[in-house]
């Protein structure tokens, strides 16, 4: 998440929203969230069932949920999906950028999943 905060204005200029989605309660994921003063949107999911949804993984040797992330549109198509391997396997940046810049640019009729 970290890693997003630092461009997150690169993300609002390219009309991207960043939805964050946690184990945690509610409580717990709200103090988190002030804590971290994170600028973009988290929304707390303990019972599993939005990470369940899109195929988030679990793997409790490995420190829980694996990362996942999912570029959807406004018309809630799912354009990329990455399912990390282990929680050091995240998208850069620049590359979801890139995308971003791609996707604004012209319509996409099938998701990339890597």
């Amino acid at each position: 998440m970290a890693q997003l905060r630092q461009d997150f204005q690169a993300f609002v200029e390219r009309d991207a929203v960043i939805l964050i989605v946690g184990p945690e309660d509610a409580d717990s994921f709200s103090y988190h969230w002030k804590q971290q003063k994170y600028p973009f949107i988290g929304l707390p999911d303990p019972t599993n069932k939005v990470a369940d949804r899109y195929g988030q993984e679990v793997k409790l040797l490995k420190a829980g949920r694996m990362p996942a992330l999912l570029v959807i549109d406004k018309q809630g198509r799912i354009l990329f999906v990455h399912y990390g391997s282990s929680m050091r396997d995240i998208v850069p940046n620049k590359q979801l950028l890139d995308l971003l810049d791609r996707l604004n640019n012209q319509e996409t009729d099938s998701p990339e999943v890597t």
